[in-house]
């Protein structure tokens, strides 16, 4: 029995052995298998889940930055920004299988959350109601893309303060076609209406009567918004913002790429929300479009952390006088409500109470300012003043308006080059990165992409087109004779001072405060105070 016994041990040990063997042979395959399908079933997961979302990337992200092409270019068709989903080519039965592969054939084709197609038609039904105002003298090719643009964000409504050149018969005639546009010009009638208004007489505008240039142009700005209010009221708006027609909002932080969808989320007894500004930082000297041509911006204070702007102000600020080129204290849009007044072009207030506001932590209105080195020249034609530092302070409110005014009117072309590549164009690209990197600067593509959508679709010269076909002799001769009327300017029709001060009433009278004009960012005397707080 011991010499059996001593002759199955080796037997059974063996046995063991290659069994433990099998077995761990096993279990290593299966978890070689289990490795090897992991990682493949978690790509196809998020792969539909991305499919099914319409889930691309955020145009302002650095993963569309690297794929996006030069702005006007084919590859603009395919990008999608929030709020902006592709529409499927296949049936919705169809698309419940996401094994079938013709459910991955896509159009290109934009939709947006309010307008199925590119009519832009005024839908009474949607909530809320937006209107904006601005006052403008710009051509069609600056305020289509700038209108049909904020369209597409949800706004239905648009009071249009025109002179200049946006009040010529070509232009104006195509204004008034477009629906949900009102537009008003500045005749010899609307600036006598608008001096005997109420704001008119009141101390808070007082300070930028009777100067020329960009006081001017505020005062005109104020007075036409104060005239939008009773408009806007007539017309059932929910909301109203004032906008020139060189800025664009920009409605991050909102579920789809939507004014509209921002508004809604506004609590009840918000009254104003204001929107911070980005500002444009062009690359190039010979930039035609900035609507299309210009994706690099650079934040605002309110948008920053406090040791990031005034730790790298001096990078930022290129030797500039202040951290942006013109204005820092963003625009606001405000609920249309019993005794809403202006204050400013930047601000709403009301008669009755301190409004209660919000400011938006991702939103911002992207302000193009000096895009083009022709706006050096434009500016310049636009004011009488002498390029001296002491006059151009009575024409210019902000330090660079003034700089730039006096190298436009005393510089050759060649010398303004030089200036304008200086103190506006960013051609350095080691500063660039460095700045983008912390956040100063930032790339934002979905504005571009809109508008580029819109002019291919063929929005823009179809309205251009049909108003240039039935616009009859008879008519065309009428509306110049009503573009040609007397137009005196704001300060030549206003009335004397003594007579303004007589019409000062006692419930006109709002203390010691003042209108908030454009304001530039804080600078590096403010860090102390920043940092104790």
């Amino acid at each position: 029995m011991k010499s059996t016994h001593h002759h199955r041990a080796p037997l059974i040990s063996a046995s063991s052995s290659s069994s433990s063997s099998s077995q761990n042979h096993s279990f290593v395959s299966r978890l070689l298998l289990l490795l090897t399908l992991l990682p493949v079933s978690l790509a196809c997961l998020a792969f539909i889940l991305q499919w099914r979302g319409g889930g691309l990337a955020d145009p302002s992200s650095a993963s569309v930055r690297s794929s996006t092409s030069v702005p006007g270019g084919s590859d603009l068709n395919h990008e999608v920004f929030p709020g902006m989903e592709t529409v499927s080519s296949v049936s919705p039965k169809s698309h419940q299988s996401s094994s079938d592969c013709s459910n991955l054939a896509r159009s290109s084709s934009p939709s947006f959350p309010y307008y199925g197609d590119w009519k832009f038609g005024v839908d009474t039904s949607l909530k809320p109601k937006i209107c904006i105002t601005t006052s403008t003298s710009a051509g069609l090719d600056q305020i289509l893309p700038w209108m049909f643009y904020h369209k597409v964000l949800g706004v239905s409504t648009f009071f249009l303060f025109v002179e200049g050149k946006a009040a010529t018969p070509s232009i104006s005639k195509v204004l008034e076609s477009i629906p949900g546009v009102k537009v008003i010009y500045r005749t010899k009638e609307l600036e006598e209406k608008q001096a005997k208004s109420r704001i008119w007489n009141e101390t808070w505008l007082s300070s930028f009567f009777y100067k020329p240039c960009n006081y001017e142009l505020f005062v005109k700005q104020s007075l036409n918004m104060e005239m939008a209010i009773v408009m806007a009221r007539d017309a059932g708006m929910d909301w109203i913002l004032h906008l020139d027609t060189d800025e664009l909002i920009y409605p991050a932080g909102a579920r789809e790429y939507s004014l509209r969808r921002l508004l809604l989320d506004v609590p009840p007894n918000v009254d104003m929300v204001i929107f911070p500004n980005y500002e444009s930082s062009v690359e190039r000297d010979d930039i035609k479009d900035p609507f299309t041509e210009v994706s690099m911006f650079k934040k605002n204070y309110d948008h920053l952390p406090k040791d990031t702007y005034f730790g790298m102000y001096k990078e930022a600020t290129r030797n500039n006088p202040n951290y942006f080129l013109t204005y820092g204290n963003g625009k606001s849009v405000a609920r249309v409500q019993d005794h809403l007044r202006p204050n400013g072009a930047h601000r709403w207030h009301n008669y009755m109470k301190t409004p209660n506001e919000i400011k938006l932590e991702e939103a911002a209105v992207l302000h193009y300012t000096y895009a083009r080195f022709s706006d050096l020249t434009s500016r310049r034609d636009r004011c009488g003043c002498k390029p001296t530092k002491e006059d151009v302070k009575r024409c210019f409110m902000l330090d660079f308006d003034r700089s730039a005014f006096i190298i436009a009117s005393t510089a050759t072309e060649e010398e303004m080059l030089s200036w304008y590549r200086e103190h506006v164009v960013w051609g350095d690209k080691e500063v660039k990165t460095k700045l983008i990197r912390k956040g100063i600067l930032t790339r934002i593509y979905s504005p571009m992409v809109v508008i580029q959508a819109l002019k291919e679709s063929g929005v823009f010269s179809s309205v251009v087109s049909s108003v240039s076909t039935n616009l009859s002799k008879k008519k065309f001769l009428s509306s110049i004779h009503k573009s040609n009327s007397s137009r005196s300017t704001a300060s030549e029709s206003l009335p004397s001072k003594e007579n303004k001060s007589e019409g000062i009433s006692a419930r006109h009278l709002l203390g010691d405060e003042s209108a908030i004009p454009p304001l530039s960012p804080p600078g590096m005397e403010h860090a102390r105070f920043v940092t104790e707080d």
